[in-house]
């Protein structure tokens, strides 16, 4: 019964949202991996984003038996005008390391692309028309129709998970790479990402695994 809610859980999250995970990599030296103390870090200037992306964040690790620290509460706390050095990291790793922490996921945005969407009604049109007044007849709504096309931005993002554990190297252990598809509430885009990070890392055996409630099933059957 529980694997049966786990797999419903992951059905809403694959197809009830904008988000969606193109393309991720697993260290191959790892097989499982279970983070202590980890940081969070949303590298954007957009103070209200990254809030509540680390806060959710934080939430589903210590959901999961991990203690999570936000970045605005380790980074942010003295004013900073300046870049920060490769000596300045090495020591901020140094000291994350002598305060218990074992783990750094770090997301940012890498890129962003307008696209175009044509209406269903054309693009599933196949016929190959033979003379010119026929395709100019069911096409000119182009030039007269505002809703023939509908232009939109898909945003992709990037997340990190590092290991800065004191007796092992540090590494990379896993990147997960997602596509956000016009992205038009900060509450819901920040919600859709944590959830499909969450189930990504868990596929790969690097966050225990929450446990499944009736509860837990029928709250993300209400979100939707």
């Amino acid at each position: 019964m529980k694997k049966l809610s786990y797999i419903m859980v992951i059905c809403l999250v694959v197809n009830c949202t904008s988000t969606q995970l193109i393309d991720r990599w697993k260290n191959p030296d790892i097989n499982t991996y279970e983070p202590y103390k980890i940081l969070v870090v949303g590298l954007t200037s957009n103070d209200i984003a990254r809030q509540q992306f680390e806060q959710q964040l934080k939430k589903e690790f210590e959901l999961r038996g991990s203690e999570a620290v936000m970045s605005l509460d380790v980074l942010d706390t003295t004013p900073k005008t300046d870049k920060m050095t490769e000596t300045e990291l090495d020591s901020l790793e140094n000291q994350l390391i002598e305060d218990g922490f074992d783990t750094i996921l770090l997301t940012k945005i890498i890129g962003v692309e307008d696209k175009i969407s044509y209406h269903k009604d054309y693009k599933s049109y196949e016929r190959t028309y033979r003379k010119f007044k026929d395709e100019y007849l069911m096409y000119q709504d182009i030039f007269y129709n505002p809703d023939y096309y509908n232009e939109y931005k898909v945003y992709t993002a990037e997340t990190s998970m590092y290991c800065i554990c004191p007796t092992k190297a540090r590494e990379l252990l896993w990147k997960g790479y997602i596509n956000i598809t016009d992205p038009i509430s900060i509450e819901k885009t920040v919600n859709d990402y944590v959830k499909l990070t969450i189930v990504a890392l868990e596929q790969e055996q690097l966050v225990k695994t929450k446990i499944i409630t009736q509860e837990d099933t029928s709250e993300e059957i209400s979100n939707y």
